[in-house]
């Protein structure tokens, strides 16, 4: 946890150094017990804000070869995603995203919160697209409140297909944690897409965002 602590307060102050965010709605963090943190997502730093700037610790998913590269900076990169709580997960794999999800529940279970992204990969057009019902089955599966969060002008920090960063103001909103009742993982597909698209439309709500009826599509090179 010291490791977490650290971790967090020097991202948290390079962050708010540098960018000097617009955070609204904290209160709407629950205190204390689980809970899902429910984000759109624009940019690659996203994880790495929501996780700083989120007054509980917060576990997200990430793409499994942030914790195999090779030489100091694959390392340090290594270091740095455990360091947060990052949970490997290869993309495109479904056996390895549903172990993922088990792992989210086994989070949940110790009464933490963990991060999921409806959307799924960053949207590169600004419009916010279908949720993939994931963050539904965990919903339902766990009962743990879910709280909705509208990340603005991420995107404006690291463009898509870009590897510099350029400091820039941006907004970070929670939004009311969404309660949804306890099913267990026996729960039919039309429950998880009705609580799937409700978190969505509290995202939407606190975006602004244009939506889009299709799902998200990660290019073939990031």
């Amino acid at each position: 946890m010291a490791l977490y602590d650290l971790t967090r307060v020097l991202t948290r102050g390079t962050i708010t150094g540098l960018c000097r965010p617009a955070v609204e709605g904290l209160e709407n963090v629950p205190v204390e017990g689980p809970f899902i943190v429910a984000p759109n997502h624009l940019s690659f730093l996203d994880s790495v804000i929501v996780q700083a700037l989120t007054p509980r610790p917060v576990s997200f998913f990430a793409k499994a070869e942030y914790f195999t590269g090779k030489g100091v900076r694959g390392r340090l990169m290594k270091q740095f995603f455990e360091s947060v709580h990052s949970i490997p997960v290869e993309r495109g794999e479904q056996a390895a995203s549903v172990h993922a999800l088990k792992t989210l529940l086994e989070i949940l279970g110790r009464g933490e919160a963990v991060g999921i992204y409806p959307e799924g990969t960053r949207s590169r057009d600004g419009k916010l697209y279908r949720g993939r019902t994931g963050v539904g089955w965990l919903a339902l599966t766990t009962g743990a409140p879910v709280v909705p969060v509208g990340i603005i002008g991420t995107e404006k920090l690291q463009p898509a297909g870009k590897k510099t960063f350029k400091p820039a103001r941006f907004t970070l909103k929670f939004g009311a944690p969404l309660s949804f009742e306890k099913t267990g993982p026996d729960h039919s597909l039309p429950a998880r897409r009705t609580v799937t698209d409700a978190i969505m439309d509290a995202v939407a709500e606190l975006t602004g965002q244009d939506r889009c009826a299709k799902y998200n599509q990660s290019p073939s090179v990031e």
